[in-house]
């Protein structure tokens, strides 16, 4: 299916929305209703194909824009183009996945996880943070840990959810990665509270930070 033109794909879209999975995304902020494993089959099927990428992000429509996602090419984007799409996505779906799957395979990775750090927009020092969390755990080297922890320990708190989510995250890959500062961000996790009370599912870790780090730990240490 090479070369398949846009409509055509945003038809395809239409016939898989299913009110059912809407009402469930939209409690989550996401305004599309195709399930994620249809979305993908179209997406394996469509294979990488760039240009489509790019007219199917232009529309602004979220399942098109998450289909756009996982068949684009993330090396081909400029520094400036992967700026502008995360100011633009104001979708939490949408976000999350083009921080992880496109951005984080960038070769402007690092030059944004810097820019974007202390952005005053929540949703930009977001992908910041989720940036800076995997290089905390696949190449800290460089990093001031400690300094990490000092913002986390003054900003968390007060932290929009979005933003607060990120800085547990690295707080946690911190912990979990560290051991020398195990102790203080466990401490910083236990005295501020951020997600205790944050509905785990059976059989599921909870993203508080103490829970978090002590059972990630306890699995790498096991025999």
């Amino acid at each position: 299916m090479a070369g398949t033109p846009v409509d055509d794909v945003l038809a395809e879209l239409a016939a898989l929305e299913d009110p059912r999975v809407r009402a469930v995304n939209e409690r989550h902020g996401d305004d599309h209703g195709v399930n994620l494993t249809k979305l993908r089959a179209v997406a394996k099927r469509l294979k990488t194909q760039q240009d489509l990428a790019l007219e199917l992000w232009g529309t602004g429509d979220t399942a098109a824009r998450l289909l756009a996602l996982l068949i684009c090419r993330p090396k081909s984007f400029e520094r400036d183009e992967l700026d502008t799409m995360v100011r633009d996505s104001r979708v939490p779906k949408v976000h999350d996945w083009l921080v992880n799957y496109v951005v984080k395979k960038s070769p402007h990775a690092e030059e944004l996880r810097v820019a974007w750090f202390a952005d005053p927009d929540p949703a930009v020092a977001s992908a910041g943070w989720a940036l800076t969390s995997d290089r905390v755990a696949k190449k800290p080297e460089g990093l001031d840990l400690a300094g990490l922890l000092d913002v986390v320990e003054a900003q968390m708190k007060a932290a929009p959810e979005r933003l607060q989510w990120a800085m547990n995250t690295c707080l946690a890959q911190i912990g979990i990665q560290h051991p020398e500062h195990r102790a203080r961000a466990l401490e910083i996790g236990e005295r501020l509270e951020v997600l205790k009370d944050y509905p785990t599912p059976p059989n599921c870790t909870s993203p508080f930070a103490p829970v978090w780090i002590a059972e990630m730990v306890r699995r790498r240490d096991a025999p």
